[in-house]
């Protein structure tokens, strides 16, 4: 079996897809995009691309090591979200080729569903409570919010007791049983974040996620003493070698990397098992579309760390599109009591609808992440 083409699939809300074709007739599908940088992360897969046509699409760890080592240059957002999907793919064509989801292949599931959380609000927190009533009356059992709008890096105290009337009007719709996530977002600096994580401690949350951003890591095992809340974060994280300092620093509880910028299944795969040697938990990132979430699936059905997963199921960025949209059956992804399904099909698990794909690339997409800034007029972090 060879490789004979990779075609990319830039569409609404804010995704990238990518095809690979093989000679036998047998397709596979993965999702590289860094949001806000999807036309950079296609022509990054189209650069990788040369070495790949023409190659036995089951060699996946070759591949994975030539494109990772091969460039000199490695690491970082564009590259591994590039290198993201298209394991994804040829994990897809592997096990398409064998008729065996791809969880079978890294050594059968330890687990047949997994508890999802539902994202509540929209970039700046407003409505929260209404949004987290709804999302438990549709099923679920755990939500998260953000934190906080714009933080400077000393604040009022306006903004703490903003951030505490917000969890607290959730805590107060949803009731003390639901699991109840915050996500700094690495919107918060370390001299705020000292304050919120002790303010927040009474509110029995399920986890604070990303309390300063991951640069400043030496500042999580200070943070951590202060609150009983488990410590999150990895989103912003590419690889082993990233998360390597993570788990050799101490104090992160759960650590959140995503299978479509860390590198795919093959890297994500042995992320989980580095945290599981240190008794830390996973949780996957994924705010993104429906091959992102099948691959993240396989790897929840392998991984015995993985306790939660994150999924964009009427999130607020899927306007145009949302997940299932692009999905010939829905029926791989049956929520139910707060728990999705380990998809089961050949390969992900998933068929697209490749004349839907067809449709809405002609519409295609730029999105953005949001510019903020500080009263002051210094751009804040989003």
């Amino acid at each position: 079996m060879k490789i004979t083409a990779i075609t990319t699939f830039l569409v609404p809300p804010r995704w990238l897809f990518v095809r690979i074709d093989t000679d036998a007739g047998i397709s596979g599908w993965g999702e590289p995009v860094v949001e806000g940088r999807a036309h950079t992360v296609a022509a990054a897969v189209d650069e990788l691309s040369d070495y790949l046509i023409g190659k036995d699409p089951r060699h996946i760890e070759d591949h994975w090591q030539v494109l990772y080592r091969g460039g000199f240059y490695r690491g970082g957002p564009i590259l591994m979200s590039a290198l993201a999907g298209i394991d994804q793919a040829l994990w897809d064509i592997h096990g398409k080729a064998l008729n065996q989801p791809v969880h079978k292949l890294l050594g059968g599931p330890v687990r047949d569903r997994i508890r999802v959380y539902s994202w509540i609000g929209g970039d700046r927190p407003a409505d929260t409570a209404r949004a987290a009533k709804a999302a438990v009356e549709r099923g679920f059992t755990a939500v998260k919010m953000n934190a906080t709008e714009e933080v400077q890096f000393v604040d009022s105290h306006d903004k703490v007791t903003k951030v505490l009337e917000n969890v607290q009007a959730v805590r107060d719709a949803v009731g003390k049983d639901i699991g109840l996530a915050v996500d700094f977002h690495g919107r918060v600096h370390k001299p705020m974040a000292r304050v919120l994580m002790r303010e927040l401690a009474p509110f029995g949350l399920m986890f604070i996620e990303e309390p300063v951003l991951s640069e400043h890591l030496e500042a999580i095992p200070e943070l951590a003493a202060l609150s009983p809340a488990p410590i999150a974060l990895g989103e912003r994280l590419y690889s082993r070698f990233d998360f390597k300092r993570v788990l050799q620093t101490g104090g992160v509880d759960i650590i959140q990397p995503d299978p479509s910028h860390a590198g795919g299944i093959t890297e994500t795969r042995k992320i989980a098992a580095m945290a599981e040697a240190y008794d830390v938990a996973l949780a996957l990132h994924c705010p993104l579309g429906p091959i992102a979430l099948a691959a993240n699936l396989q790897l929840d059905a392998v991984c015995y760390n993985a306790f939660i997963q994150e999924q964009s199921l009427g999130i607020h960025y899927n306007a145009a599109n949302d997940l299932l949209d692009y999905l010939v059956d829905r029926a791989p992804f049956a929520y139910n009591e707060g728990y999705v399904t380990i998809p089961d099909g050949p390969g992900l698990g998933i068929e697209i609808n490749q004349q839907y794909v067809d449709e809405r690339v002609a519409e295609g997409h730029r999105w953005r992440n949001p510019i903020w800034r500080h009263a002051d007029g210094s751009v804040a972090e989003w």
